[in-house]
């Protein structure tokens, strides 16, 4: 006969922080002391659970061998997923050595789902209610509560739902309203579960309002009529000059008004700078200095070289720092 072993269950499941014993059952062998290993297969990487009569690594303070040959692993946790291998050696036995892998898979309860719910939509609008939790195993389904009341995955499957208009997808968490109605206004929460228990998450309000298309109109033309008086304020005051520039010794002046036909040119004493005591004025200089406002003088082109044409003279009135001549 040879080394012979079974177990009772290859694929045992256990809730998160329970106990599970994985059995090695040697039921024929003429060795009376066979080595017994256990290891685990996790990622595509093997090491030792129970080797050279002891157990090994992380499971050091959570596993003890029963029977010689058995496991049992305390307070398993959502890292004890995996693949157990058990070896048995048998010297004297015509089948020296035997294995057996059992596959070990610890499920994990939800934890509250993160769900998001819009706090106010306008009838007739979408909206979109989410339902996400990323810690249970295996994977969660949703549920979605309306005022404590459970809502089917679509509202047209049920006659008490007649008036709303939602799809929910228990796989994703995602309630989508096409268009809300005054009745879907209320409190909504979520439930995540799966076969290791449920979470829930805490309660949000929803508020479906009527859309006040006539207040809306009434506040754009209100902000209109608004920013047309400002700008009318703005152009009755320009008309009127309280816009004023400064000259350089900073007294404030307008600008007169500009007589059709003439055109103005600075004085001398205008370009001057001051203390250089020479006059910068390439325009033109008046032939006769000094003067004073309303005197008719007569203004010719100043410095001009004598290969130019014969200098044409024009007559001009004084004014207060401006000389105008006649176009």
């Amino acid at each position: 006969s040879g080394c012979e072993s079974q177990i009772q269950q290859r694929t045992p499941v256990v809730q998160e922080f329970e106990s599970v014993e994985l059995s090695c059952i040697i039921t024929d062998s003429q060795t009376n002391d066979p080595r017994i290993e256990w290891k685990k297969i996790q990622d595509e990487q093997t090491t030792y659970v129970f080797f050279d009569n002891k157990i090994q690594g992380d499971l050091t303070d959570r596993a003890e061998l029963l029977g010689k040959t058995s496991l049992k692993i305390w307070n398993v946790t959502r890292k004890d997923s995996a693949l157990y291998r058990c070896e048995v050696v048998a010297r004297n036995d015509r089948k020296e050595i035997d294995e057996i892998v059992i596959e070990l898979t610890v499920q994990v309860k939800p934890v509250a789902p993160v769900c998001r719910v819009p706090r106010a939509v306008p009838v007739g609008k979408a909206a979109t209610l989410s339902c996400q939790e990323g810690e249970g195993f295996p994977r969660p389904y949703y549920s979605w509560y309306r005022n404590d009341v459970p809502l089917p995955t679509d509202s047209r499957a049920n006659p008490r739902f007649r008036n709303s208009s939602f799809v929910l997808n228990p796989e994703t968490g995602t309630l989508v309203f096409s268009a809300v109605h005054k009745e879907d206004s209320g409190q909504y929460y979520c439930i995540a579960s799966n076969d290791a228990g449920s979470s829930r998450c805490e309660e949000q309000d929803m508020e479906v309002y009527d859309l006040n298309i006539g207040g809306i109109i009434g506040g754009v033309l209100v902000v209109l009529t608004v920013l047309a008086l400002i700008t009318g304020g703005i152009c009755c005051a320009y008309r009127r000059g309280y816009f004023i520039s400064h000259d350089r010794s900073g007294e404030s002046y307008k600008n007169p008004g500009k007589p059709d036909g003439v055109n103005y040119i600075r004085t001398d004493e205008e370009v001057r700078e001051p203390g250089d005591g020479v006059s910068t004025g390439k325009m033109a200089s008046p032939r006769k200095p000094g003067g004073s406002p309303g005197e008719r003088f007569e203004l010719c082109p100043a410095h001009e070289p004598l290969s130019m044409p014969p200098v044409v003279c024009s007559w001009g009135i004084r004014s207060a720092g401006l000389v105008a001549i006649p176009i």
